[in-house]
């Protein structure tokens, strides 16, 4: 089966214009832990002047109930995130390489290389400190100032970490430019280079293509998929990442295809309008315009 990844308390906020209080982002993560995410991306070990949104972290998490702290995941970019993420308690951490040296300078002040090596330091530290590390290649499938990201670029980027193999291996397509055959042929790569890893796929929807790019990574059989809340997410450092898919219109896809998880959707609904009037927007999901079809459908799959 696969897992959804609820990304939303990070990479769904950390683009927003407002800013909520380290109470409220503790209050959301709790919310969707109640409504049935087993995993959730809740906070950014990070420059707090470089992602506002992301500051205080720390006391997000101290925030959080304690029985549902073991889903519960964070964004690291070095070793002194790590750090922090190990003093709050994290067992799960997300290490990002952007693919591209234009797009990893402009969103991490370095370039590829200098990111792979910081990785190859987190992840021997990870294994010091028992925490499972996630890497995700970012602008896996475009990239907002170079361009295409081709087949054999990913090959010559997944040689270089092929020897210090994550727990979990995220494709993310942070501009949404891919397509479901691009989705197919990158994963039967890293599933090549990394067969022993975890696959996961990281939509944004910019190009309306994110849905179909999940349900062909389900089809292909990827272990773990991201999505967002409300269709919340972006990325700071790119004029053309918009949201993530929705959390609730990918779950209503997933039943009517029949296909088990354990989300309440109507609770996700409810946890959808929630945060949305916080933050003052509306939501950029389907589903909550319209609808649970028929109305009387038990959301719980």
């Amino acid at each position: 089966m696969t897992v959804l990844v609820d990304v939303s308390p990070r990479d769904g906020l950390q683009d927003e214009q407002v800013v909520l209080s380290s109470k409220v982002r503790a209050e959301f993560i709790s919310r969707l832990a109640i409504a049935g995410f087993e995993r959730i991306e809740a906070v950014s070990f990070v420059n707090p002047e470089r992602v506002p949104q992301m500051a205080g972290a720390e006391e997000v998490i101290q925030q959080v109930p304690d029985k549902y702290r073991d889903c519960l995941s964070a964004l690291v970019l070095n070793e002194k995130g790590l750090e922090r993420a190990d003093d709050s308690g994290i067992r799960e951490v997300n290490y990002v390489i952007v693919a591209t040296d234009d797009f990893s300078l402009k969103n991490q002040g370095f370039d590829t290389n200098e990111s792979v090596d910081r990785w190859l330091n987190v992840q021997q530290k990870c294994e010091q400190l028992d925490i499972r590390a996630t890497l995700t290649i970012g602008a896996a499938f475009g990239c907002p100032y170079s361009g295409e990201v081709n087949i054999d670029h990913l090959n010559s980027l997944l040689q270089k970490v092929v020897d210090s193999p994550p727990f979990e291996i995220c494709l993310a397509d942070t501009i949404g430019a891919a397509a479901p055959n691009d989705v197919l042929n990158k994963l039967d790569l890293v599933r090549d280079f990394l067969p022993d890893s975890l696959t996961r796929l990281h939509c944004h929807n910019s190009r309306n293509l994110g849905l179909a790019n999940a349900y062909a990574a389900i089809v292909w059989g990827v272990d773990a998929l991201d999505a967002s809340t409300a269709g919340l997410g972006g990325c700071p450092f790119s004029v053309a990442a918009t949201g993530n898919i929705p959390s609730e219109d990918l779950i209503y896809m997933l039943q009517r295809m029949g296909i088990e998880n354990r989300v309440e959707l109507r609770n996700l609904l409810e946890i959808s309008s929630w945060v949305c009037e916080k933050l003052g927007r509306e939501s950029s999901g389907m589903l909550q315009n319209v609808g649970i079809f028929p109305p009387t459908i038990n959301s719980n799959s």
